[in-house]
């Protein structure tokens, strides 16, 4: 037979196209349009249903950027449409090559009642199936003319990313606006023959199966008579019978299909922008969960849950409905779908807590799964997290955007710092927005790398953020391809149902250990550096919100702030989503994110501040409250009083010029640059900075990655950096502790303070950056001289470790990773660790030294600063302060108090009398994360502790009050079996390396 497969595959393109899909709709009529332009920021549904609206016509331009307009369609059903289906098509002018990231409407009838969204995809709205002939139609679209930020050129400067900046010009054009009569005859053949070329395409040539389905399409296609599409699309759906109903080889691999709509909580709009998009698409899923009965659809994040409950209370009592038929799913358990890299340990535990516990209280739902298709990289602290939510499995996509390393498996077992697992699935459909194409399906066949072992996978499915979800058309393709020969399975399940599969289906899966490091987007963890430090400090005045609340709660009776603490909690969970703290947002979102950690400080200050009051009570005593997890100056971890005298610090001229500041403990050197050339550690006789280098250098480097600015940082970056070796300034300042120094570069300027407090084996920097550049990266320096093939990096309830070197392209593509307060490098007996109060990026490399010394230089150096201009043009511009400290000598014990003593300072207030801690721990090896009084109101006093220095510890954990019980719990606060061994306020802990635990402890006469 003549080789005529591209003749027909051309034919089926062109008919396709030109006659099939406009026969879907063959008649239409124009609606009247009229629009109301909402001024300022979005209105209430009532108003905008009551606004009087002016005439508009189709081909107007319409929508200032991030404007609310709220059209009026009105028409008549044609009295010829009688019985027939009519839909609207309502087109805002779309762009459908860009499925969400442009405008958007959710379409009302005149009660108020939101009926669906409109999207790229998604431009339909059924008016009857049949119709009445002369039926009125009256519509209302609240249309939200968000500008397209990532456009066909992506990454370039925009100043649409925010309100303040993006002028008025008009966004769209008004594209359709018509009455249709909806032809679903034609509609399934378009689908019939979409699925059937879709595959053929996958197929190899040479295959039988290739040739059958290319001789149904082209008997189908002899079948239609063009210019009577509508009269002959039955007859060519019944030759595509046969080929359509040859079930799947046994072996065929097995797609869960969950419905899906990847909504980010800010990105490239604000976060009033997200809760109209999860309206929009709740509105659309409902709807098409009540036409579709086999489909399923899966919402992530409990925010944007609680979004729809509290804005829109029409749409939550549809989607409420749908839950509680078990087809709208509640997934991952999750306040916000978070990053996982820099959050701290007890916000990343909140996230569970508040995420899981919204699911319960609203739906008594227990998430199994931990759901996070795009965060960029998973901390090694993450897997007992999981696990202590009551959770166990984790679903992630974003891994297969690695650029150096392909990740092994599909289906594994993660395993953390602790040893915890966690059964983990990576879809091997490379998407978490699978629309069912056959290449799609096909790649997710051919990529599963577990082949042999297992053969299921889960694909998400529908089209995210402001593209409305799942469409009508994936379901009906996913019909077809429930069991079809040449073809990947697929049906519609729930996220518990795939794994529940999966796990069955391969009881030992391989194991990974450690991070799952995504081998891109490795800038997330500098950007915005204002964000970053917003986060960083709401973290820690939490911590010392609840535990001087919780302290005087019980010595006081001071009125624990529950529902204060709830929201800020809350509040600070939300910023931490993947695309706000990782600084890859539009510059709105991070201008409001700074305004709401300024709001978030004054608030927990202000609680801080009454608590310790209530505890120190009225008087002139000097008193110091320390909140840190350890004793400092003589102050016990979570009390207070007056800390122990130290001895004093010399600050001397240095030959050659600078300063020597000297306190018995540590001699640094600080030359006429304002460069750190010795840091020696007077009791181990050791320098700390290597031969002939210096420390505290800032090197420049230009930064302009191949794409995503903000997200990315290309590793030819280093290729060229400009030492900033030049100062203006470098003084003695007037306490005797410490060398100011000030230097110019470019349009910028940075001060320095290096201090030496008496007493302390810290060098800590102080270090302000007046910051005007433009796509450029600033480091801080610290070469050392330690050899050491591997380092500690503080994350999530432990550290970790990652290697110097670069002996294999997984630890060369390690050239930006990130840690939390600290990172630790050691020889046998002495190690340095460099601490900090906000700043997450870093690199650490190894040089070897010429000469007779022969030994190995080990660089560390901190992230600062960078300069990108997409999505915000301005990141970063400004003043910044940052602290870092050198600490000579540290073991990892060293690190962990350091670490905690920069990030929790000292607080001085006058008062009568000490304070007591509630609760104190005998080794200093157990670290207290928490302590707060238990969530339900109940009085108990819950205690989050782990084990922080990678060995196994037994502790005391001593109570200053009368306790009647201790239970063990989950993050929740949930009874966990067996009972902690306690004697009366004694209770005794067995940890294992980096294990977490919760205690409850019941006080005497609490409720």
């Amino acid at each position: 037979m003549h080789d005529d497969r591209s003749l027909v595959e051309a034919r089926l393109k062109r008919v396709l196209d030109e006659r099939l899909r406009p026969a879907v709709y063959p008649e239409s009529v124009p609606l009247q349009v009229a629009v109301w332009h909402a001024p300022g920021e979005p209105v209430p549904v009532a108003e905008g249903l009551a606004a009087e609206p002016e005439p508009i016509a189709v081909g107007a331009r319409w929508g200032a950027p991030w404007g609310t307009s709220w059209f009026t369609v009105t028409g008549t059903v044609p009295e010829a449409w009688a019985g027939r289906t009519v839909e609207a098509l309502l087109d805002l002018g779309f762009d459908e090559n860009m499925p969400g990231f442009q405008c958007e409407g959710l379409v009302y009838r005149p009660d108020g009642t939101p009926v669906k969204g409109l999207n790229p995809r998604n431009q339909w709205v059924r008016i009857g199936a049949p119709v009445e002939g002369g039926e009125d139609v009256r519509l209302h679209i609240e249309a939200a003319s968000n500008p397209v930020i990532l456009d066909y050129h992506p990454f370039l400067p925009t100043r649409l990313g925010d309100k303040e900046t993006a002028g008025s010009d008009p966004q769209y054009t008004l594209t359709r606006m018509d009455l249709a009569v909806f032809d679903e005859t034609v509609w399934q053949l378009v689908l019939d023959l979409e699925v059937l070329g879709e595959l053929m395409a996958e197929l190899p040539v040479e295959s039988a199966r290739r040739w059958e389905i290319l001789r149904a399409v082209d008997r189908a296609l002899d079948a239609i008579d063009l210019q009577d599409v509508n009269g002959t699309a039955a007859q060519a759906r019944v030759r595509l019978e046969t080929v359509l109903s040859e079930p799947a080889a046994p072996s065929a691999h097995r797609i869960s299909a969950v419905g899906h709509a990847h909504i980010d909580s800010a990105w490239l709009w604000p976060l009033r922008e997200t809760v109209r998009k999860v309206a929009r698409t709740t509105s659309n899923m409902t709807a098409l969960l009540d036409d579709e009965p086999e489909f399923v659809f899966a919402m992530s994040q409990a925010q944007q849950w609680a979004w729809v409950k509290e804005h829109r209370p029409e749409v939550w009592a549809r989607v409420k409905k749908a839950v509680a038929d078990g087809r709208f799913v509640p997934a991952g358990g999750m306040w916000v779908e978070s990053d996982t890299n820099m959050p701290g340990s007890e916000a990343m535990a909140r996230q569970f807590v508040h995420g899981k516990r919204f699911f319960l209280d609203e739906f008594g739902i227990e998430n199994d799964e931990a759901w996070l298709p795009d965060t960029f990289g998973f901390a090694a602290g993450l897997p007992q997290i999981i696990k202590a939510a009551g959770s166990k499995w984790l679903l992630t996509q974003k891994i297969s955007w690695s650029r150096t390393n392909r990740f092994p498996h599909h289906t594994f077992q993660w395993e953390g710092i602790d040893g915890t697992r966690v059964f983990t699935h990576f879809p091997p459909v490379d998407t978490y927005n699978c629309s069912m194409k056959g290449s799609e399906i096909a790649h997710a066949a051919r990529n599963f790398k577990d082949k042999g072992v297992a053969r299921h996978s889960l694909a998400p499915t529908g089209w995210g953020d402001g593209g409305g979800g799942t469409t009508r058309e994936m379901v009906g393709k996913a019909a077809r391809l429930r069991d079809l020969e040449g073809s990947a399975t697929v049906v519609w399940e729930t996220p518990q149902e795939f794994f529940r599969k999966a796990e069955a289906e391969y009881p030992d899966p391989p194991v990974w250990v450690g991070e799952l490091y995504l081998e891109l987007h490795r800038a997330t963890l500098t950007s915005q550096a204002k964000t970053k430090q917003g986060n960083r400090r709401s973290e820690h005045l939490l911590r010392e919100a609840e535990l001087w609340a919780a302290t005087a709660a019980v010595r006081t009776g001071f009125p624990y702030p529950y529902e204060e603490l709830d929201r800020i909690w809350k509040t600070v969970l939300l910023h931490q989503f993947h695309d706000i703290l990782p600084g890859s947002s539009i510059a709105w979102v991070h201008r409001e994110a700074r305004k709401t950690y300024e709001r978030i400080a004054e608030e927990l200050t202000g609680i801080i501040g009454a608590a310790q009051h209530a505890l120190a009570g009225e008087g002139e005593r000097h008193l110091v409250f320390n909140a840190a997890p350890h004793t400092r100056d003589g102050i016990p971890a979570g009390g207070a009083g007056t800390p122990a005298a130290t001895g004093r610090t010399q600050i001397t001229p240095r030959d050659g010029g600078g300063h020597v500041l000297d306190n018995g403990l540590l001699r640094v050197e600080i030359d006429g640059q304002g460069l750190v050339v010795s840091v020696y550690d007077t009791e181990a006789d050791r320098e700390t900075i290597a031969p002939g280098r210096a420390a505290n250098l800032l090197q420049l480097h230009p930064d302009f990655p191949n794409m995503w600015d903000a997200w990315d940082v290309d590793e030819f970056y280093r290729n060229t950096a400009t030492d900033l070796t030049e100062a203006d300034e470098i003084t003695a300042d007037e306490d005797g502790t410490s060398v100011r120094i000030v230097r110019s570069f470019g349009a910028s300027r940075v001060t320095q303070q290096l201090s030496l407090a008496p007493g302390e084996r810290r060098l800590l920097i102080d270090t302000e950056v007046d910051w005007h550049e433009t796509e450029k990266f600033l480091k801080l320096a610290f070469p050392l001289d330690v050899h050491a093939e591997r380092y500690a990096s503080e994350t999530q309830f432990g550290h970790f470790f990652r290697p110097t070197h670069t002996n294999t392209s997984w630890e060369a593509a390690k050239f930006e990773a990130c840690n939390h307060r600290f990172v630790h490098l050691e020889e046998p007996g002495w190690g340095v660790a460099v601490v900090n109060d906000s700043t997450y990026g870093h690199d650490v490399t190894r040089t070897g030294r010429a000469g007779g010394d022969r030994g190995t230089t080990t660089t560390v150096r901190v992230s600062l600063l960078r300069a990108p201009r997409f999505p915000d043009p301005e990141t970063d511009q400004g003043v910044h302060r940052f602290r870092h400290a050198v600490v000579p000598g540290a073991a990892i014990g060293d690190a962990v108090r350091e670490g905690w003593r920069i990030n929790l300072p000292e607080r001085r207030i006058t008062g009568a009398r000490e304070v007591a801690p509630l609760v104190t721990v005998d080794r200093d090896a157990v670290v207290v994360t928490a302590v707060k009084l238990a969530d339900d109101g109940s009085g108990d006093v819950v205690v989050r502790l782990h084990e922080a220095h990678g060995g196994r510890a037994r502790a005391t954990l001593t109570a200053d009050f009368e306790v009647t019980d201790v239970t063990a719990t989950d993050l929740l606060e949930r009874p966990l079996p067996g009972t902690p061994a306690h004697d009366g306020h004694r209770i005794s802990v067995r940890l294992r390396p980096f294990e977490l635990v919760t205690l409850r402890l019941r006080r005497a006469g609490a409720h």
